[in-house]
């Protein structure tokens, strides 16, 4: 695999480089160099490769990028563990491979004091200029390049079976009694969308949590 040339695509889609978009590249290859799978039209339809992420981080989209398993094409599984980790499997055997990154021992090795200070300044507490924002690329970015570079000693890496996962069921279209527009079969309760029922869920930044008449409660 060209991982310099996976992570510009990758910068395409995530809109910037930085350490954890890289390493989502780099455990993706090395999970499918353990695997010996490449990427392939036919298995992102099929959904014949499934890409497992414990984390809806950066480094969720090099995986995206780099195995073609995405959330739209119905081969990516979001498990909500707050972990750095990539399970790759093949739907042949349920053989996969789990790659956890210790994003500690990383950041001790590999990241420089002034990006770690920036990083808390300006991502942490939401305090930094403008200044501050291009410093952060700039540094971020170098340290991406070099996550690609990490040997996969570096990683825990362990052969795991997996528990079959159904493929995507195509249900029908019902149109809501309140909205009037059309959702899923099963989002459907007693005529109406769970968004007009006032009870649902989504995924934000720290993790899975569920909305109750329009408002944002814990996490689930």
């Amino acid at each position: 695999m060209d991982l310099a040339k996976l992570l510009i695509k990758a910068k395409d889609f995530h809109g910037h480089i930085c350490p954890f978009v890289a390493l989502g590249v780099r455990i993706s290859a090395i999970a499918m160099g353990e695997l010996g799978i490449k990427r392939d039209e036919k298995a992102s339809i099929g959904e014949e490769i499934l890409a497992i992420v414990e984390c809806n981080n950066c480094l969720t989209d090099g995986v995206q990028i780099a195995t073609g398993c995405t959330l739209g094409n119905n081969s990516l599984i979001y498990l909500d563990l707050g972990k750095n980790a990539l399970t790759l499997v093949k739907r042949s055997d349920w053989i996969g491979v789990r790659v956890y990154v210790d994003a500690e021992k990383l950041r001790e090795k590999y990241f420089d004091k002034e990006a770690l200070e920036l990083f808390e300044k300006v991502i942490v507490r939401r305090q930094g200029c403008e200044e501050d924002y291009k410093k952060i690329s700039i540094l971020w970015e170098q340290i991406g390049w070099k996550m690609l570079e990490i040997p996969k000693e570096e990683f825990k890496i362990e052969r795991v079976k997996v528990e079959p996962i159904e493929r995507a069921p195509i249900f029908e279209s019902v149109k809501c009694k309140g909205c009037g527009e059309q959702a899923m079969a099963t989002r459907i309760k007693d005529g109406l969308c769970m968004k007009c029922a006032g009870d649902y869920y989504a995924v934000v930044g720290r993790g899975i949590v569920r909305f109750e008449n329009g408002k944002m409660g814990e996490l689930v």
